[in-house]
């Protein structure tokens, strides 16, 4: 049953192939499509929703708040 060359992502993240072949096995591939999420070129997350669940993200947002507002204070501006 095989059916080509087996598609992931190139980014190397390897426990996302291994999570979609795991939820996939046993379906058909109709099933499988309607699910696949290499279906597309490539893989992509908004930057702003990165942001807003990202620890860092928001984090890094913060000190850069934080930082606008000490500048103005520090120079009166």
């Amino acid at each position: 049953m095989n059916e080509g060359p087996k598609r992931t992502e190139a980014c190397g993240r390897c426990s996302m192939s291994t999570v979609v072949d795991v939820v996939n096995d046993g379906e058909s591939p109709e099933e499988r499509a309607e699910r696949d999420p290499f279906a597309g070129d490539r893989i992509e997350v908004d930057e702003s929703a990165i942001r807003r669940v990202s620890p860092a993200g928001f984090l890094g947002d913060l000190k850069s708040r934080i930082d606008d507002v000490a500048r103005r204070i520090a120079y009166e501006k």
